[in-house]
């Protein structure tokens, strides 16, 4: 079955995708990855099991992914960060359980810093992270680089890679690697002042485990749990991971939600 057709919201001047599905809360919202889209597996799997349990459910692509306008390489966690803000206000209306893959849960992360300083942090019920990778660019990407790559970033503001999750190579550029820099969140305590719960495979060579314990040590005054998936990759797409992350949304759903008004998850 064909996805309906995105609708699009103008963030400073950019078309952000997005497809929303109407239903009860608490609402979820999906936060994708760097170089995925909307229509990736799990999106589509949360989609269909909000449907199926009546659920709102939001997505949309960043700038330069998917079916948003916009050039990828013009992209920054700022930039990225502001579009995510700008959906989230716009098609939400009380509590959301956000779930944020890979980079998007970073941008999570920095959705909830920015919703905390305009009042609006109560917004957020609940954190559901999968293989989180906050603060990638600086972490994870810059102490990689070979000499060659850091002299095609110096002389040429960018470079390229081969990406395993698309037909396109990521793109790496001088102006994301600093912008990455200014939202660093592993710089301190972390307070979400809401439930968190982590999915991460043992076997990811994107984001290695200890990088989503290490993230555990930055949350100590959050009520955080992690879940560890020993076989598991980056992508935990296989049946089994789908399974374990509609069980761990559904239940983020019974923690926030008060009894009487607690929607029948199947």
């Amino acid at each position: 079955m064909n996805p309906p057709p995105p609708q699009f919201l103008a963030v400073n001047g950019i078309e952000i995708a997005f497809r929303q599905r109407q239903g009860g809360g608490p609402g979820i919202v999906w936060l994708g990855g760097y170089r995925s889209d909307m229509l990736g597996t799990k999106a589509e799997w949360l989609d269909q099991w909000a449907e199926s349990n009546g659920l709102a459910f939001l997505r949309h692509d960043y700038s330069g992914h998917g079916e948003s306008r916009g050039e990828f390489r013009d992209g920054t966690i700022s930039l990225w960060l502001e579009q995510s803000i700008g959906v989230f206000r716009q098609f939400t209306t009380g509590p959301q359980i956000v779930v944020g893959s890979s980079m998007g849960g970073w941008i999570a992360l920095r959705l909830v810093e920015e919703l905390q300083k305009i009042g609006e942090g109560g917004r957020i019920a609940g954190l559901v992270l999968i293989a989180p990778a906050p603060d990638f660019t600086s972490e994870l990407v810059e102490p990689q680089l070979t000499n060659d790559q850091r002299r095609q970033i110096a002389e040429r503001g960018s470079m390229e890679e081969p990406s395993e999750y698309s037909p396109e190579p990521y793109i790496y550029t001088r102006k994301l690697l600093e912008d990455g820099r200014a939202n660093q969140v592993l710089k301190g305590v972390i307070q979400t002042d809401c439930p968190v719960h982590i999915l991460q495979g043992m076997e990811d060579e994107d984001v290695p485990y200890r990088h989503a314990l290490r993230l555990v040590d930055h949350l100590p005054v959050d009520d955080v749990t992690i879940t560890l998936v020993r076989d598991g990759d980056h992508r935990l797409s296989r049946p089994q991971d789908l399974e374990l992350l509609t069980r761990t949304v559904s239940s983020m759903v019974d923690r926030t939600t008060p009894p009487l008004s607690r929607p029948h998850i199947q």
